[in-house]
């Protein structure tokens, strides 16, 4: 139990009450300090006058229930109480609480409690901050929310999101004068949303999101107004998120203090009007233009302007013309699915905070600049796929990187691959996929410990894949494409058996392939998070994961020849019994399952435990595929170079 000072003078010892009521109510807990997210997260008391007056417990990893007469409700002199991030297990929320008359503070977010809440937490009318949300078994209908909001009205912060209030928004939040954040997602609410909320004199930050039959207007929003931030995605509101707009607001013209604005997946068509590059210069962090049918840029700067821009999403639009670079400062800069032509400018390498660059399925051409090797430190994702780039594959991993993928598919690429590659340690998704490397099997992938994803379909990849470098284990690849290449040789065993990571998966323990990673900026821990993709060929049809399983496991080999493949070399010696007729019925069954699908004039191995095929049977296919040394050679091609 960890006990900090309010002030840097010497406090009283806490009463001898309270201390053993604090260690009462920690014993009532299992507590797993290996597991805590916070270590510095257990009993944190601050003290006055030998009272506890505040109790953070947020990401304590407490486990089990409070009932109405637990120990916690005899510090009846608590003004902060915090037990956030926990699991309660369902019990039912702190029917005691009324006892806590001198709350200022609570907050029990995402802490697994349920029932509805109780009637007592209307007498905690000295409240300022609450937060519930992340709640979804929570009710909020006897008490409403009506009720709280006519009892608790000194409250500046307000977070009830997830919970089930399935209700109208009453009229009387807007006589909170002090509120500053009001966060109401996905609550259930219908009805129409009282306008004059938007007029709170100190509301900054407001979502009610994910609120389907929530219907409202935006009001004519003074230019003083202190909002922020505005989350409406989800609802029935004629207005920004998902709204159906048809052009870019004109009121945004007149706000000079933005920090977050996004106008995603709405129908706003044509160019981006330049009075865009005058406003909220030096406020602007996040800025989402998803999902519309935008067509280009009214006089753009060479570098946009907005000094403090953090993430710029463009995806899914039809601009045209040159790319547009972002801020020296941006880490997040998305423009996917676009008719973005020209050469990525060298200007981009002066981003050097850049973590995700997606400019993938556009029309960019000539080189990729050698610039991209300045911001490989700080890189997390790099995907330039389905684009007309061409030339050979910079270096891109000369100094140690966090780089976690790299999509350079279907491009023109030549040469070969890059073998400062080799220092990409935490690298899990290569693709190179078609394009025109011309180069032999790069067996010092194998080296790289984190490599999940391995796609190098439709190169010129040739030569033998040779069994001597067998020892380079891929110890975690769970996905390989080597499909319409020109190698010969033996297929060695050895891959098979020490490719530890496709023997082994959870099929009840689903998760997807990601980059998930906690970064510290100005003070604050923020989670970056982003989603793997590919493509893959089955039976002569690609199909596009937008999300991968991290059970899923695939093995290409289609457009080779020689056993143990179903084609047949037209020069090759007779070849080993194939798969189909050798093991059938064998009793050494194991955890995998694998299917054999005929492809054109070679053969796919896809694999999915519980996701798309059914339950595996792994230790058969090892001791079948891996029996052999199978022969297998390139397919001879018509006017194939010299």
């Amino acid at each position: 139990m960890v006990v900090n000072s309010s002030s840097s003078m010497q406090q009283p010892l806490c009463h001898d009450s309270e201390s053993s009521a604090l260690l009462q109510f920690k014993q009532s807990f299992l507590i797993d300090e290996d597991v805590s997210y916070d270590p510095f997260a257990y009993p944190k008391v601050a003290m006055e006058t030998g009272h506890v007056i505040g109790l953070h417990l947020a990401r304590s990893c407490l486990y089990g229930s409070i009932n109405s007469n637990s120990i916690l409700f005899s510090l009846v002199h608590l003004q902060r109480l915090n037990l956030s991030d926990n699991d309660f297990n369902c019990s039912v929320i702190l029917f005691g609480v009324g006892q806590l008359s001198r709350l200022r503070s609570l907050d029990l977010s995402f802490s697994r409690f349920s029932s509805q809440i109780p009637s007592e937490l209307l007498a905690l009318s000295k409240l300022v901050f609450l937060d519930l949300s992340g709640n979804p078994m929570l009710q909020l209908q006897k008490p409403s929310l009506r009720n709280l909001v006519q009892n608790l009205t000194h409250l500046k912060t307000h977070h009830l999101s997830y919970v089930n209030i399935s209700s109208t928004v009453p009229h009387a939040l807007a006589n909170l004068s002090s509120l500053t954040s009001l966060l109401l997602r996905k609550c259930g609410l219908h009805g129409e949303f009282p306008m004059t909320i938007f007029r709170l004199p100190s509301l900054w930050y407001l979502s009610v999101r994910y609120n389907p039959d929530l219907i409202g207007y935006l009001p004519e929003f003074q230019e003083t107004s202190p909002l922020e931030m505005l989350h409406l995605a989800g609802t029935s509101f004629s207005g920004l998120d998902a709204c159906n707009l048809t052009k870019i607001p004109d009121f945004l013209q007149k706000q000079d203090e933005l920090k977050f604005l996004s106008l995603s997946n709405n129908k706003i068509h044509g160019p981006i009007p330049k009075w865009m590059w005058n406003i909220s210069k030096e406020t602007l962090k996040y800025l989402d233009l998803s999902g519309n049918f935008l067509t280009g840029f009214d006089q753009p700067p060479v570098v946009l302007p907005w000094s403090r821009l953090k993430s710029l999403n463009l995806d899914s639009n039809m601009l045209q013309g040159p790319l547009p670079i972002p801020p020296p400062l941006t880490s997040e800069y998305f423009a996917f699915g676009n008719k973005v032509i020209g050469e990525i400018s060298p200007l981009i390498g002066n981003m050097s905070s850049l973590m995700l660059l997606d400019l993938s399925s556009n029309s960019l051409s000539d080189r990729i600049p050698q610039c991209l090797a300045k911001f490989s430190k700080s890189l997390f994702v790099l995907d330039l796929g389905n684009n007309h780039l061409d030339g050979p594959i910079p270096q891109t991993c000369t100094v140690p990187n966090n780089l976690r993928m790299i999509d350079l598919g279907e491009n023109q690429f030549q040469g070969q691959i890059p073998r400062s590659f080799a220092n990409c340690m935490m690298l899990e998704h290569l693709v190179l996929g078609n394009n025109e490397i011309d180069d032999i099997f790069p067996f010092w992938l194998g080296a790289l410990p984190q490599l999940q994803v391995l796609i190098l379909r439709s190169n010129r990849f040739h030569g033998a894949i040779g069994s001597w470098h067998a020892n380079l284990r891929f110890p975690k690849l769970r996905i390989f494409d080597l499909s319409g290449n020109e190698f010969i040789g033996d297929l060695p065993s050895m891959y098979f058996q020490n490719w530890d990571a496709m023997k082994l998966a959870d099929a009840n323990h689903l998760e997807y392939m990601r980059v998930n990673q906690d970064i510290q900026s100005a003070g604050h821990t923020y989670t970056f998070n982003y989603m793997y993709s590919m493509t893959m060929t089955n039976k002569g049809m690609q199909r596009f994961y937008e999300e991968i399983p991290d059970i899923f496991i695939a093995i290409d080999f289609s457009g080779l020849c020689g056993s143990p493949l179903s084609r047949a070399c037209e020069s090759s010696e007779a070849s080993p019994p194939t798969l189909s007729s050798s093991k059938q019925g064998s009793t050494r069954e194991f955890d995998w399952k694998f299917v054999l699908m005929g492809y054109g004039s070679g053969l796919v191995i896809g694999v999915s435990i519980g996701y798309c095929l059914t339950s595996w049977k792994h230790e058969w296919f090892m001791k079948t595929f891996g029996k052999w040394q199978r022969k297998w050679t390139r397919k001879e091609r018509r006017g194939q170079r010299g």
